[in-house]
């Protein structure tokens, strides 16, 4: 068995930005990960050898953050790409969910014809915080009769216990933060 990538490096690479979105968060930017070939490439790779040989169907990418590992990783599983959007972003028939934030509501929408019942998927996203939007868009798969193969998060804020809500799915974080 071929040992996991270490992505603990990237770390160095994931700038931190205080007060944002709002005072008091402090917002873990991957956009300098990302613009980094080597670590965007480490990302990937570490992504999709947890999840070659698992049978995924889809890779379902929540906006916007999502759209930018779900294709390279669909890619790369040899799998398509379905993306989770705001409303009224996508053109054809959908199913959506709404969910509470610390500070409202929100939504999520995916096409009603984006998942057949059975199809195994893996849901991306950039952060694991609260896990609300990723409930959401579990919920959505669920309507649409989908498999939950995977969650995977290129970061998972620990101290939030946003995993907690996932306990029967099989949760993928590449870098934990306990602060």
């Amino acid at each position: 068995m071929t040992l996991p990538i270490n992505c603990e490096p990237l770390k160095t690479l994931i700038r931190t930005v205080p007060d944002f979105p709002k005072p008091g968060i402090l917002f873990y930017d991957i956009t300098t990960v990302l613009k980094d070939k080597a670590g965007f490439a480490t990302l990937i790779d570490a992504f999709a050898q947890y999840y070659i040989g698992k049978e995924i169907d889809l890779v379902l990418g929540i906006e916007a953050r999502g759209f930018i590992f779900g294709p390279a990783l669909a890619y790369r599983l040899n799998a398509g790409f379905v993306p989770v959007r705001k409303p009224k972003k996508l053109p054809a028939p959908t199913a959506r969910v709404t969910y509470d934030l610390e500070y409202g509501t929100d939504s999520l929408e995916i096409h009603l014809d984006a998942i057949q019942p059975g199809e195994r998927v893996v849901i991306v996203d950039d952060l694991l915080a609260t896990g609300g939007t990723m409930q959401a868009t579990v919920e959505l798969v669920r309507q649409l009769g989908g498999e939950i193969a995977g969650l995977g998060f290129a970061i998972e804020l620990d101290f939030l216990k946003g995993r907690d809500k996932f306990q029967q799915y099989d949760v993928l974080s590449l870098l934990h933060y306990d602060e």
